[in-house]
């Protein structure tokens, strides 16, 4: 009985599953926003990702190295030229936006959050991270140094050990792959109670107070998740990028934007990789990268809000110094994971490129914390969504080149 019944659970639509359990949780959250024992699903659903995530990297990364062949530097090289091209890109959106449409913000809050002095004490903040206890980084979920000691070990492996040992890593991989999947099958309940939670405890109310900002903001990663990336994936691959890029923002972007968590969406893009049909040893390396250094939507906040607090005080930002700034933007979102509070604590960094005290900048980071769960929720969807986007779009142009045969969307286009 109960087997059967897992059956017909795991062999339903996900996605479908995902958008009931969507709007359950929405009339819920609607209906009885006192009932806080909804909203437990979702907090037990993220949690049970960020845990597993960085054991996945980890045991991923590691048994992709030691076993990796030869032909996939070149992905690597495209993959992060990818990444970053688009994160600055992101900021030339944001730019380009806000100087026609400028937004003021009432400057009267205040902040207590601690925010880095400039772009030295990010990447000091990065190195330190990357060179801490492999342990303490698994167990605070710190990607960057998961990320690098995974290379290290996997590095290691691939110069000493037996096949029977990479064999074990390997088991041990799709041990955890397998843990992931059971826990993705979850994700509507999740999904339900996520929902709820956000319904039940922000109401609409928050559109009205920034609603100018908001628009702005979400605007700017609107147009970059329909216009600018599929612009990069088209050139890249010389075809239609729009089903690659609704697959992605829809087995992606939907969960990334009601978990609100890059992290806890690794294993979600992981699986939508491998069913898209590509390379494991690749995306096992690329995904955790684009969740670490692809930042475009923190590029847009930063940015966005920046100017924002430029156009309150009323200065003038000459073409040239615009440039700058997209250049500490995109530097600053690549350093956001390795920061505690992200994006919004970037924002004080890029104001004193004008001149802008931090009495003043942090009184932004103050609404930016005030509007996150919209900002952050977009915010999060397109950086998740062009982890696999991106990582797609280097392996099909891979193969393109090589003249390889190319399963274009992998199952998705079954």
């Amino acid at each position: 009985m109960l087997k059967s019944v897992i059956e017909k659970w795991t062999g339903s639509s996900l996605i479908l599953k995902i958008l009931i359990g969507l709007i359950i949780g929405a009339i819920l959250g609607v209906v009885v926003p006192g009932w806080k024992v909804i909203g437990i699903p979702g907090e037990l659903f993220v949690s049970a990702l960020k845990a597993i995530a960085p054991i996945l990297v980890f045991v991923l990364v590691s048994s992709a190295i030691s076993k990796a062949r030869s032909g996939i530097g070149s992905r690597f090289k495209t993959v992060i030229v990818l990444y970053l091209f688009s994160t600055f890109l992101s900021a030339m959106v944001a730019i380009i936006a806000s100087t026609l449409f400028p937004v003021t913000i009432h400057l009267s809050l205040a902040s207590d959050a601690t925010a880095p002095g400039g772009i030295g004490e990010v990447m000091y903040n990065m190195l330190m991270v990357i060179f801490s206890n492999p342990l303490s980084l698994l167990a605070e979920g710190q990607y960057l140094g998961i990320l690098f000691w995974a290379i290290v070990l996997g590095i290691a492996l691939k110069m000493v050990a037996t096949d029977t040992t990479k064999d074990v890593i390997h088991d041990l991989a799709n041990s955890v792959t397998l843990i992931v999947r059971g826990i993705i099958q979850c994700a509507p309940i999740g999904i339900m109670g996520l929902v709820f939670t956000s319904v039940s405890e922000n109401g609409l109310g928050i559109f009205t107070q920034y609603g100018e900002l908001i628009l702005l903001l979400v605007g700017c990663i609107a147009f970059v998740a329909f216009v600018t990336d599929p612009i990069i994936a088209a050139v890249a691959l010389r075809r239609n990028p729009y089903p690659l890029v609704f697959t992605c923002l829809r087995e992606s972007g939907i969960t990334a934007f009601f978990s609100r968590s890059s992290a806890a969406n690794i294993p979600v893009n992981m699986h939508l990789c491998e069913r898209l049909g590509l390379d494991r040893d690749f995306f096992s390396i690329s995904i955790p990268l684009g969740a670490t250094i692809n930042m475009e939507g923190a590029a847009v906040t930063i940015t966005v809000m920046t100017l924002a607090v430029c156009h309150t005080m009323g200065i003038v930002v000459p073409l040239p110094v615009t440039i700058v700034l997209c250049i500490i933007s995109t530097i600053g979102a690549c350093g956001a994971s390795g920061v505690a509070g992200g994006s919004l604590l970037l924002i004080p960094m890029a104001c004193s490129l004008f001149g802008i005290s931090a009495d003043v900048s942090m009184q932004a980071v103050a609404v930016g914390f005030i509007i996150g769960v919209i900002q952050d929720s977009c915010e999060t969807a397109l950086n998740s969504a062009g982890d696999a986007l991106f990582s797609a779009t280097a392996e099909y142009h891979d193969r393109i080149k090589n003249g390889e045969e190319v399963n274009f969307l992998g199952e998705f286009a079954k």
